[in-house]
């Protein structure tokens, strides 16, 4: 397949995803839409048996561009919700690795909370930042951040929009190896290796029991968060959100 935003390269049994939208890899519709194409042609290769999502520039994913386009993520962008492009992600078969060198932002950290693992290096930043904006955690994050690391360290950092290093990510247990920033990529390619190593029919298996009913769950709290980010997309506080974030400096909100 011919993609616009991304390149799949495959190393044995390991294809590497790579997202091209460098320096924040801010995601849309299309982005979401390409990297689920990829998962999926993944899954009709008998030869791939574990992926590697990382991506270019100076973040992993800062989520989507709300600073210059309020709407990312509207159903008007592209006739379909981009939470419904996001479900095709979860649904796909192969162990996921995300390398996360550097900022995973909002929807760029439930992008990366969709992998089976996160390596990550110090230098990195995790953070649901959605509060801060003025609006609702999206990206099926109510479901995925509790389910990773509790309810308790879910509310924190949704409650907050604190950053925290990859150091405090591998602490928490939101990622699962640290190491330099400059081997952040070949750490992940070598995890990726190690799995398709064991058996893929035993891992396809396993990989299937731990996640189950995940697909579903996630759906249902995406069209809960969705409803939730319409409503509070209108209001005052996100328009403040927005333009603090926009102008780096705190937000005042009045909630309204």
């Amino acid at each position: 397949m011919t993609y616009k935003d991304i390149t799949v390269e495959t190393d044995g049994h390991v294809s590497t995803i790579t997202i091209r939208r460098p320096p924040f890899n801010f995601f849309d519709n299309a982005l979401i839409r390409e990297i689920a194409a990829a998962f999926e042609a993944a899954d009709r290769d008998q030869n791939i048996r574990a992926l590697v999502l990382a991506a270019e520039g100076k973040a992993f994913c800062a989520g989507a561009d709300l600073v210059n386009r309020a709407d990312t993520g509207t159903v008007a962008e592209g006739g379909q919700h981009l939470y419904k492009e996001a479900a095709r992600l979860f649904r796909a078969l192969k162990p996921v690795v995300a390398a996360v060198h550097g900022a995973a932002i909002g929807g760029g950290l439930g992008l990366a909370v969709m992998a089976d693992f996160r390596v990550t290096c110090s230098e990195a930043r995790f953070s649901a930042n959605f509060a801060r904006l003025g609006m609702h955690p999206g990206f099926g994050l109510t479901e995925t951040l509790p389910r990773l690391i509790g309810q308790q360290q879910t509310a924190l950092l949704c409650y907050t929009g604190r950053r925290i290093s990859g150091e405090e990510a591998v602490r928490i247990g939101l990622a699962d190896i640290l190491v330099a920033e400059g081997e952040v990529l070949s750490a992940a390619q070598a995890l990726a290796q190690e799995i398709a190593q064991s058996a893929p029919l035993a891992v396809a298996s396993i990989r299937e029991t731990l996640r189950r009913g995940l697909v579903e769950a996630v759906e249902r709290a995406t069209e809960r968060e969705l409803v939730e980010q319409d409503w509070q997309r209108r209001t005052q506080d996100f328009k403040e959100g927005v333009k603090a974030t926009s102008e780096r400096r705190l937000p005042h909100f009045a909630g309204k």
